[in-house]
């Protein structure tokens, strides 16, 4: 008898079980697939959750939004051509955009935006709306929102203030003409070179300084073979929040509003998370033994515009321009 009333109830257990799973995949009408590259540590995808919690939130339940970190979905131009084809809903890119939407190259030009305020009104102003316009128009994905990223700073063993002290530095940079033609002009060494080559790189003497954001300065350790960490600050830079224009027009009015109004709130969510999250990797370099060093950045922007205006299309050029007038 006992045996008979414990199988009936972990029937109807099960059941209750069942019909709970069945009334949630009832209840949400829409599922987006949101895969981006970043780990599920990293701010962007604290975020990308966000967005699809507001989102269920603002829609009871209708629209749901599946995340998937670490390129589990793909990488991220393969992401984009997924967006393009609607096979993927969402995703977060920023400058590889440029190359469908030259203007794209506007999220990264080293020294264009001097501050996070500098950065914010750019991309949140008439410049910004021209990006976004021509995203959607060329590359078929529509920007919902966009977070910050953290400023790419210097590290060396020896102090870097102003241009002077990059007197045969040897650097290592990403394989990008524009970045090396910049350090060259500012009187580094640049070297391009493979990210998962420098520590050891570092660590031989084959180079003598890198740069990148303190997120990346701080998991790779360069701690245990840099000493400072110049504020160079040299590019700021925004990335967006994206969805396919395939997966936008299916929505109805009411949805996108919804979907703008969780972006809004994602997007406000992550600005909080990159601001703790700066002022905690400063503090943790330093506990590692790093040095911040205050840099000239005006003196760095002045020798720098020359190398920056040649290397940037003619699309963008009168832009950056006017952005470089500006701090004149």
């Amino acid at each position: 008898m006992m045996l008979t009333f414990k199988k009936t109830k972990t029937m109807l257990m099960a059941g209750a079980a069942a019909l709970l799973m069945t009334h949630s995949a009832m209840a949400a009408e829409m599922t987006l697939k949101l895969g981006h590259l970043a780990n599920e540590q990293n701010a962007w995808h604290k975020a990308a959750v966000k967005f699809g919690e507001e989102l269920s939130k603002l829609t009871d339940g209708r629209i749901d939004v599946q995340v998937f970190p670490n390129e589990t979905l793909g990488k991220e131009i393969d992401l984009i051509n997924g967006m393009q084809l609607g096979s993927v809903d969402m995703t977060i890119t920023g400058e590889s955009l440029q190359n469908w939407a030259p203007m794209a190259a506007l999220l990264a030009v080293p020294y264009a935006y001097s501050s996070l305020e500098e950065m914010d009104e750019v991309a949140s102003g008439d410049i910004g709306k021209k990006i976004e316009e021509q995203i959607i128009e060329r590359a078929r994905i529509r920007p919902i929102a966009y977070f910050a990223r953290g400023p790419r700073d210097l590290t060396s063993n020896r102090p870097i203030k102003t241009p002077a002290d990059l007197d045969g530095l040897k650097l290592r940079v990403p394989n990008v003409p524009l970045f090396v033609d910049v350090w060259k002009t500012l009187g580094a060494r640049p070297t391009p070179m493979a990210f998962s080559e420098v520590f050891t790189s570092l660590q031989a003497g084959t180079i003598d300084a890198q740069e990148n954001p303190l997120a990346l300065i701080e998991s790779a350790s360069f701690n245990e073979v840099q000493k400072y960490v110049n504020k160079t600050e040299h590019v700021r830079s925004w990335i967006y929040l994206t969805i396919s224009e395939i997966t936008w027009q299916k929505l109805s009015d009411e949805d996108k509003k919804a979907v703008m109004e969780a972006a809004n709130r994602a997007q406000k969510f992550e600005r909080g998370l990159f601001l703790d999250d700066e002022k905690r990797l400063t503090k943790e370099l330093q506990d590692k033994g790093m040095t911040f060093v205050d840099v000239d950045q005006a003196a760095f922007a002045k020798q720098a515009e020359a190398a920056v205006l040649k290397n940037v299309s003619d699309d963008i050029r009168p832009i950056v321009e006017d952005l470089f007038a500006k701090k004149k």
